[in-house]
């Protein structure tokens, strides 16, 4: 069954096409007759504007994509949430995609975005995204853009993150203090920025407090469960054991968390393990984990603030860089 238009509204009154557009959008020419008459007959057709029509006709939407590596991290399903809250307070709506860490599926869900006509796009970038090139094509396009978390540094536009270096510092510091020296550091990508920037947090870290760097305690991998698994299991089955590990991120945290309890090492006595995001599973198992704060619905938030400001020629911040404040959470695990 085809939707209702404002053909339909029209014949079924007798009126012009044009007269029962301007009804519907309350225009001072249309009498208030005509225009209860316009809205009784829509209600009763179950009339829905076309928003994609509506958006070719005055060359603007309220829409905004939204594209993020995956939606089931617990930090982009909080970052998506602070979006959604901001857009819908200010009469947007938002289309999401996740890039599933591709870089063409990164670029295919860009240029759809594209196709429907979206007012601006929000932006984590996939962990094999190397360069902006679409990206530097949608602000050419005019349409506005702004990262957060994860950037392109080749792309000039608003950037919503954390010091992901300093949060770094701040946590393997604190392993140091206490009194842990044979700190393991589980990577992310060698090319993500924001694992590049937490590595030489660590690196710095170990350097300023007079501890070498080992690189048989560094393990490079993805950002899951799985990873940090892997990298737990490879230590083991060298008969490497860490003293405390720094994990690029809650999820490879966790994976290391499991595959220490198989090996019937207690945390934080035999291992202690610092996290970083605060996903919400940290605080649940047993011990909690210790991690950094990531702030992760303030910076949807914010980026979905700067973005609307941009799309209505609002005034924006004078920086196109926003740092939020990421914290350490001392719980158990350390």
């Amino acid at each position: 069954m085809r939707n209702t238009t404002i053909t339909d509204i029209a014949k079924k009154l007798g009126i012009s096409a044009s007269t029962v557009s301007r009804a519907l959008n309350n225009h001072p020419d249309i009498s208030l007759e005509t225009k209860e008459k316009v809205k009784k007959i829509a209600k009763e057709l179950n009339y829905k504007p076309n928003p994609i029509a509506q958006s070719l006709k005055s060359n603007r939407t309220t829409t905004i994509g939204v594209i993020v590596p995956e939606i089931k991290h617990d930090f982009f399903s909080s970052a998506i949430s602070g979006i959604e809250q901001v857009a819908y307070n200010s009469g947007y709506t938002i289309i999401l995609c996740q890039s599933n860490e591709s870089f063409e599926r990164e670029v295919v869900n860009t240029n759809l975005l594209l196709h429907h006509r979206v007012a601006g796009l929000i932006v984590s970038i996939s962990q094999n995204t190397k360069k902006g090139d679409h990206f530097n094509d949608v602000l050419e396009k005019g349409v506005p853009l702004v990262f957060f978390d994860r950037t392109c540094e080749d792309v000039d536009t608003y950037k919503v993150v954390i010091d992901d270096m300093k949060s770094a510092y701040n946590a393997v510091t604190y392993l140091i203090k206490k009194g842990y020296k044979k700190i393991a550091h589980f990577a992310g990508p060698i090319g993500l920025d924001i694992c590049k920037k937490r590595m030489e947090g660590y690196v710095n870290a170990l350097k300023e407090n007079g501890i070498s760097v080992n690189n048989e305690l560094i393990r490079y991998g993805g950002l899951h469960e799985q990873d940090g698994y892997d990298s737990m299991n490879y230590l083991l089955e060298k008969k490497i054991i860490p003293d405390a590990i720094f994990a690029v991120n809650d999820p490879v945290a966790i994976g290391a968390f499991q595959r220490i309890k198989e090996a019937n090492l207690k945390i934080p006595d035999d291992v202690a393990i610092v996290g970083f995001s605060n996903n919400k599973i940290t605080s649940l198992v047993d011990p909690p984990l210790t991690t950094v704060n990531q702030p992760s619905f303030e910076m949807g938030k914010k980026a979905a603030e700067i973005l609307i400001n941009l799309i209505e020629n609002k005034n924006v911040v004078d920086t196109k860089e926003i740092v939020l404040n990421a914290d350490l959470i001392i719980r158990r695990s350390t």
